[in-house]
């Protein structure tokens, strides 16, 4: 099970980055955290769906933001 702790600091990560998100007309949604795997898995919406930018999006926006938070975490992976 995973600490609140934890879970405050991701969506607070993906808190600060939703705006620049959805500025482009997307959004992400935190979905879970394996805190075994310490892997983050997110859904990303509307125009991010199908969007060839969205794994860059996702990995120098969303994951680089929730990984200088939550240092614990090892990757930020589409649900």
């Amino acid at each position: 099970m995973i600490g609140d702790s934890v879970q405050n600091r991701i969506e607070q990560a993906l808190d600060e980055i939703r705006g620049a998100i959805q500025g482009d007309g997307g959004d992400v949604e935190f979905v879970s955290y394996d805190d075994f795997t310490k892997i983050v898995y997110v859904a990303l919406m509307g125009s991010c769906v199908g969007c060839p930018a969205s794994t860059m999006t996702l990995k120098m926006g969303v994951e680089r933001a929730v990984k200088s938070r939550v240092p614990e975490v090892v990757a930020v992976e589409a649900y």
